[in-house]
Parts: C-alpha cells; structure tokens; sequence
C-alpha cells in the first residue's frame, strides 16, 4: 500500500510538471523571434537614465523635435468631440485623402482610395504586405545593410529571408548581387532608400534596372520610403513608380511610408502601403482580425501633419544635415574608423573594425565603460560597424564621439569627466 501511494503520488507529480510545461509553452516560431535590438537598447538606455546615469543615447531612431502644431490641433480637435470609435479599418477618409494628395505630389502617382490602408505605423504596414503575399518557404530578398525587422518579420510569417550582400562589402548593392540572390522562390524584394543604418541613398540606375527586372520576374519591390524626404547635399531619393510603365493596379511595386520619421511623430504609429486594390483588400482583411482599425485621434494627428504648413519637415531635414556634419567631422578625427557619408536619415554606420570585429560586445563594452548606447552592425548584416544615431541634441553627437573616442582610441587623453564624476581608463 505504501508503494502503491508512492507511486501514484510520483505519477500525481510527473503530470503535474507535464501539465506546467504544457501552459508554459511558446510556439517554435514565436520562440524562435529575436527581440528587436534597438527597442532593447533604448530600455536599457532608459533605465539607467532612472538611476541617475549620464547616458548618451547614439542609439536612438527618434529625433528630438516636437510634433507639428497642426498634428497637435488635429488630434485636440478630435479629441473634443468626445467622439472616439472605431473607424473604417483602411483608415478614416479624409487622410486616405490626405495621403492621396501627398502621393501625387510627391511620387507624380495618382492611386485611388482602394489603393490605400492606413496602419499601426510603416512596421505594420510591411508586416501587413508580407504576411498577405507570402506563401510558407517563399523568399523575400533582403538589401544589406539592412533594417533589423526585416528578417524576422519574413520568419513570422514563414517566408525565407535572403540577404544580398554587396560583394565589395560596401553599403550599395547591384543588380549582380541580386541576381545571385534570386531564385524560383523568390516572391519580393525589400528596398529601403534612403537606408537604415547607412544613411545612403541607392542610385537611380540601380533602382531602375531593379523595377524593370522585378516586373518581368513578377517580383514584388517593396519600397520602404520611410526617409525619403529627410535628404542632404540638395539630394533625392529616386521614387521605383518612376521606372515602370504600369499602373498602380497592374505594377508590382508596393510603397510604405509615414509620419513616424518624416514629421519626428515615432510615438503616434501611423503609417500606410500603397499596393493595387486586391492586395490592399486582402491586407485590410487581415488588419480588421488583427488590430481593428488604428486610434482615430492619432490618423487625426497624421491628417493634421500632412494637410498642414510643411516647414516642420524642413526644419527637421536641416538639423539632421547639420548634425550629420558635425558627427562625420568628429570621426574624422578618429583614428582607423572609417565612415561612408551618408545622404540621409538619422543616421551613419562606421567601421569600427580596427578596433574590434565584434560590434555586440564592443557595443556592450561602450555601454558599460562610457555610457554609450550604439546599435551593433551584426543586427544590420554588417559586422564590424556600429550604427551611430545623429538625431538627437549636437551635445549629444560631439560628447558621444568623445567618450567613444575616449573608450577606444589609446591616443586620446586618459582622463574624462561623464556627467558629475571623472573617469580614469585603465584597459588600454
């Protein structure tokens, strides 16, 4: 009898623990998602801001103006009608309208209200796009550098990402790169020009033959455009609707943007695709299972950005060029870091190769050692780098290469002062 209770209660136990690890557990594919990076960073940056630490945010893909008046009023207005419900799931109609004003002026592209979905900001607007095109095991063909989410976005919705690296190991790819890439399985190409995270702005010649190859091909191109007004050195960025012949409803260029990087308005989640009527259909079905519809005062804000006084997207434009300037004239001064000049964003990718291959735990060293918060190049496809964020304040730029320099460099001085307290470094 003793053994018999003693059994039962090891069997009692046994499914016990069974049935914990059953409630606990994930899907292999939500397992098997990286955390994104950035956000991480910017949490940890975050707490040791609480803690009273002199942090140095070189990470961050925010800048540090305040949303337009007109976005502000658009939202107030809303707001005091005290009427906030749902809206239709493709977004409300007059920034549709808004939307459609803005893709003519800025794409020379008419497109129709059927043409647009309004999302939970250009992140969603991709997922939106991949999730309503790929078939499991397609593969989506990715430029290097690259966004960190593109990848993994692929995985979520079990497509294959294939990175196309440059040969030459630069941050500009050629159709020869591509070419090697694609296969029978390819069902779209991603391309974000200006780039995230190195700032350049892809050739007109590349993004023609690109088009004219992917329309042939039926290859989706799917054109990130999320700072594509936030250029330097009088610059653009070549627009893929100028290179085909067909129209919105027979090409296979798909287009995103929005207010996050545009306006400065990260916080307020609005973004859209642009895409022939069927797919925007299916991709509206989609977000009505997912997320309903995005807040109506926040599509408020958006409509009040793109409808009101433009100067807000100028003034940004010029701090940014201007902060770049001086981030490149501070690593100039840095010896064995070499730095591709970029043309746009908020942001350069230096080779930090001289001084370790390792971007994650020379990131993580520059955490510890000077409270610099960077983004490790292996999370863009590019070892060795670190993507430096000039979007924030010009103390922050010119005291962040400071300490980096101080972390790194054995000819700089030896001593430092990081907030209230002088350091000494002693690893060199």
């Amino acid at each position: 009898m003793i053994i018999y209770d003693s059994v039962c209660a090891t069997f009692r136990n046994e499914n016990s623990k069974r049935s914990l690890v059953n409630i606990m557990s994930v899907s292999q594919l939500a397992n098997s998602i990286a955390e994104s990076p950035t956000l991480k960073l910017n949490e940890e940056a975050r707490v040791l801001k609480e803690k009273g630490e002199a942090v140095i945010h070189l990470g961050a893909g925010e800048p540090k103006n305040k949303a337009p008046l007109s976005a502000i009023l658009g939202a107030a207005a809303k707001l005091n009608t005290a009427d906030v419900k749902y809206t239709p799931t493709d977004g409300i109609p007059s920034l549709k309208k808004a939307i459609i004003k803005y893709t003519e002026e800025n794409y020379d592209r008419i497109v129709a209200p059927e043409n647009v979905i309004v999302s939970a900001g250009a992140k969603q607007s991709v997922y939106n796009i991949l999730y309503s095109i790929i078939n499991p095991q397609d593969e989506v063909i990715i430029l290097a550098p690259y966004w960190v989410s593109y990848p993994e976005m692929v995985r979520m919705v079990y497509g294959v990402p294939v990175i196309a690296t440059p040969e030459d190991g630069g941050f500009y790819p050629r159709m020869e790169d591509v070419m090697k890439a694609v296969s029978s399985y390819t069902k779209a190409i991603i391309v974000n020009s200006p780039n995230n995270p190195s700032g350049v702005i892809y050739p007109e010649e590349f993004i023609a033959e690109l088009v004219e190859f992917c329309e042939k091909k039926d290859i989706y191109v799917i054109m990130d455009d999320i700072y594509h007004k936030l250029v330097f050195d009088g610059k653009k960025a070549p627009s893929a609707y100028k290179y085909t012949k067909k129209d919105v409803e027979s090409t296979h260029v798909i287009v995103v943007n929005g207010v996050s990087k545009l306006y400065g308005m990260t916080g307020f989640r609005i973004g859209w695709a642009i895409a022939n009527r069927k797919l925007t259909q299916i991709m509206t079905n989609v977000q009505s299972q997912i997320t309903s519809c995005t807040a109506v005062l926040l599509q408020a804000a958006a409509e009040g950005a793109l409808t009101g006084l433009q100067s807000a997207v100028e003034s940004l434009r010029m701090t940014l060029e201007n902060n770049r300037n001086v981030m490149l004239e501070e690593l100039r001064s840095f010896d064995g870091v070499k730095t591709v000049k970029p043309d746009g964003t908020y942001y350069c990718l230096p080779d930090f190769s001289a001084y370790s291959r390792n971007s994650v735990a020379l990131s993580e060293m520059l955490l510890k050692k000077a409270l610099i918060v960077t983004v490790p190049g292996k999370e863009f496809g590019m070892e060795g780098h670190l993507r430096l964020s000039y979007a924030g304040s010009l103390k922050d730029v010119t005291e962040g290469v400071a300490r980096i320099k101080w972390a790194l460099d054995p000819n700089s001085p030896k001593e430092i002062y990081i907030g209230e307290r002088k350091l000494v470094r002693d690893w060199l």
